[in-house]
């Protein structure tokens, strides 16, 4: 049995008075790839910046590796061994592609060298002393991705890493997403996007209202797929 990397119980959210995240629930094993699903406002991206301790205010339970983190700081949340791909990218504009690769502290052992990013990101050594304004949508989002391999964490928190890509693009992050996998990386995507989800993940959780409504296995996909188009409108 893989170890459980992740914990999520009754998790309520708050951003200001605005109550977001009503009771949420799941795991994700070691190694896992886990998929929320959902329409906008479901409370996806809430879920994953509560896990970081970056929501407004949050009550329940999430444990990593069995270390409860409500409470604590995102900074120790992240030395967990915690990575958050914000949808936004947060690419310094005014730093280069390399520089911005080295900006984050290494949180533990086993990060990728830039060398190894390099081989996994062909585009960003190419582009890696071009300024962050100057990089395409597609290379920022490989630098966003790329910058948290270098820090050494295991779980990986993406939002909506295809998010208004080219396909070309699209197929690209799929493969890094898909070689991260087999190198044991516990993986949680937030994505918009089923086509390029839907290979990816070993598990789909659909969110609703700030809760988990529904979640079934990869092989169980087929057999989802109307009541998915129920939930999610594709």
């Amino acid at each position: 049995m893989a170890a459980r990397f992740l914990e999520v119980a009754g998790v309520q959210g708050w951003y200001g008075e605005s109550h977001v995240l009503h009771g949420v629930d799941f795991h994700v094993d070691e190694g896992e790839v886990v998929t929320l699903l959902g329409r906008n406002g479901a409370g996806r991206t809430s879920t994953l910046r509560a896990i970081m301790g970056l929501i407004g205010s949050r009550t329940g339970s999430i444990k990593v590796m069995g270390t409860e983190t409500v409470g604590m700081a995102t900074h120790r949340i992240a030395r967990l061994g915690l990575g958050y791909c914000p949808e936004e990218r947060g690419i310094f504009s005014s730093l280069s592609a390399e520089e911005n690769l080295m900006l984050p502290p290494a949180l533990g052992k086993g990060g990728m060298s830039i060398e190894q990013i390099y081989t996994m990101f062909p585009n960003l050594k190419e582009r890696a002393s071009s300024q962050g304004t100057r990089l395409s949508g597609g290379e920022q989002q490989m630098l966003a991705v790329a910058r948290i391999l270098r820090t050494g964490a295991r779980l990986l928190l993406l939002d909506e890493i295809s998010e208004g890509l080219a396909p070309v693009i699209v197929q690209k992050l799929g493969a890094v997403v898909k070689s991260l996998r087999e190198q044991g990386y516990t993986i949680v995507m937030v994505e918009q996007n089923f086509r390029f989800a839907a290979p990816l993940a070993d598990r789909f959780l659909v969110m609703e209202h700030g809760q988990v409504i529904q979640q079934f296995t990869q092989a169980e996909l087929p057999a989802r797929m109307e009541r998915l188009h129920e939930y999610l409108g594709v």
